[in-house]
């Protein structure tokens, strides 16, 4: 007889300094560095690198967003293990500062200037357009 498929998963977020989430979740998403994963209960065993991005967690139909920038997870069948250099819930973000570090990205990297360090510069950009999404997700399910 088959093993039984876990039901639900146990989601552990962690950066060097805090806990974020320890939670039984539904379903997980992922910024992996090659693309969006899904995670769902009983998923193959999984290691892989995170990217700036979005995790997204499932909790029956109520979904909550986070943004992690670099690490990487570890996902069993019945657990995924975020291990992020930082990570950001909605209470960390502060959208007038994000707003405000989008625009100096975006004025360096339009700028002609050649000591603007691109790479640094998209990945500035990276990072508030990331905070901004998940900002923004998770202030419009306050006010439906």
């Amino acid at each position: 007889m088959p093993a039984k498929l876990p039901e639900k998963i146990h989601l552990t977020v962690v950066t060097p300094y805090r806990q974020l989430v320890s939670a039984e979740v539904d379903e997980v998403l992922l910024p992996g560095e090659l693309g969006q994963l899904g995670i769902l209960p009983g998923h193959r065993p999984l290691l892989t690198t995170l990217t700036i991005g979005e995790v997204a967690y499932r909790q029956g139909r109520r979904w909550t967003h986070l943004v992690v920038e670099w690490g990487f997870a570890e996902v069993l069948p019945d657990r995924v293990i975020v291990l992020a250099e930082t990570a950001a819930s909605v209470a960390d973000i502060d959208p007038e500062a994000i707003l405000k570090a989008k625009q100096r990205a975006e004025e360096r990297l339009r700028s002609k200037n050649p000591d603007v360090d691109v790479e640094s510069e998209m990945e500035q950009l990276r990072r508030a357009l990331a905070r901004l999404t998940v900002w923004e997700k998770e202030t419009q399910k306050q006010h439906e």
